[in-house]
């Protein structure tokens, strides 16, 4: 007989064992003898097929069933506790997510991601996000002419506004100036730098903030949610916000990621890779020129796996401008639904990262600072290119760009974004 393969690759074979000498039996004995000996064999052959196919269905329906049960590594379990007080004394809590070998914390001041621990190809477990040990190192940093934005929720308008100031509906506003000439991540008390509500959800924490009118310069009384939350092993990050007025937003995350563990070294023998076959072009103060240029024989070219470090010192005049990277690649999707966006690959320990979002663009800044090391978590030290930060966003300077995709909220509308950080190794 045929052997009876099944959905899982098992095999079930069957074999009759029968007499040799039976066919010459059946040529002597009486016809209806020997169809009464066949029909027997048939009987008994059929019965067992029966058997195996109902032994068959029972395993199927087993394996299905312990395949559909959540394992104990798959469900995130969320804590919070005390992480310490602002210097007005307004207490500050951080909510810790755990699934298996990961873990998220996360403190409602800067709606900040302090730590995420993620195991490499050997299971060895790394915080893979340059950051402080403290809330007064947070603050103090935040509140100082080195704000490194590490971890943080940026807002109300990510990335530069050129000179400060925008048009909205024929009215002119201005924002605080933070970066020379233009206006950064919401000017210095943006969304990293004030205390969020927060609580915990399923697999994760979620933080509001209302962001009132006139606050910064922005229009509008601002309504903004963060949901962080940990599945297996992906971080989702969910933004929303509403406004009673007119208003620009443009919100995203600030990690600097190094895949090797904070503090074990930089990140050029990382290997990039970005959905993207144009960027924005700056000018010298880091402003789009207005222009989406192609990254065919530039530098900028990563549509292809690349190290880092193997042009970050190219003789190109947008990298001599930025001190490396420091500029928004236009997604190919073009943003509106979960599209990937990037894949960053670390090969001594194996961890790869991918990202996923719902935005037109990434901001990719290979942390070019060059003001001297910077002490992290566990006394570490952060020299240049120690980690670096790949922010899902609406382009830059899009308020004062036409031609951009437009950062404009309305009354009535809602602003919905979505990034997915999802870990793996090889």
């Amino acid at each position: 007989m045929e052997d009876a393969t099944g959905q899982f690759g098992d095999t079930v074979s069957i074999e009759l064992e029968l007499d040799p000498r039976e066919p010459a039996r059946l040529e002597t004995v009486p016809g209806d003898l020997s169809l009464s000996h066949l029909r027997s064999n048939s009987v008994r052959c059929l019965a067992v097929m029966r058997q195996v196919l109902k032994m068959k269905t029972i395993l199927t329906s087993i394996l299905l069933f312990v395949r559909f049960i959540p394992s104990a590594e798959a469900k995130t379990n969320v804590t919070k506790q005390l992480f310490g007080k602002m210097p007005d004394g307004t207490p500050v809590e951080i909510f810790t997510l755990s699934a298996g070998q990961m873990e998220a914390r996360i403190m409602n001041y800067g709606a900040i991601l302090v730590s995420l621990k993620v195991p490499d190809r050997n299971s060895n477990v790394d915080d893979v996000v340059l950051g402080y040990d403290t809330l007064d190192e947070y603050a103090a940093t935040n509140n100082s002419k080195r704000v490194t934005y590490y971890g943080a929720t940026v807002g109300r308008y990510a990335n530069r506004i050129a000179r400060g100031t925008f048009t909205l509906d024929g009215k002119k506003y201005s924002v605080p100036l933070n970066n020379g000439k233009n206006s950064l991540h919401g000017g210095p008390h943006g969304f990293f730098n004030v205390v969020w509500n927060a609580k915990p959800i399923e697999n994760g924490v979620e933080l509001t903030y209302l962001s009132k009118d006139g606050e910064a310069g922005y229009p509008g009384n601002l309504a903004a949610t963060v949901r962080y939350s940990l599945v297996q092993s992906s971080l989702h990050i969910e933004y929303s916000a509403t406004t009673d007025k007119l208003t620009v937003v443009n919100l995203t995350h600030h990690s600097y990621f190094n895949l090797l563990g904070q503090g074990n070294g930089t990140i050029l023998d990382h290997q990039l890779m970005l959905r993207a076959a144009r960027f924005t072009p700056v000018n010298s103060s880091l402003i789009p020129t207005g222009e989406l240029q192609t990254v065919e024989s530039t530098p900028f070219d990563f549509r292809k796996s690349a190290r880092i470090g193997e042009r970050i010192d190219a003789n190109d005049e947008q990298l001599k401008l930025g001190h490396g990277y420091d500029h928004n690649w236009v997604l190919d999707d073009g943003g509106g639904k979960l599209a990937d966006a990037a894949e960053l690959y670390e090969p001594t320990k194996g961890r790869v990262l991918k990202v996923q979002t719902t935005e037109p663009g990434i901001q990719f800044y290979s942390d070019n600072s060059t003001a001297g090391a910077i002490k992290g978590k566990a006394g570490k030290s952060y020299p240049t290119h120690s980690g670096l930060c790949l922010e899902t966003q609406h382009f830059p300077d899009s308020p004062n760009q036409p031609s951009f995709p437009s950062t404009v909220l309305k009354p009535g509308e809602t602003f919905h974004s979505v990034t997915v950080f999802s870990f793996s190794t090889r």
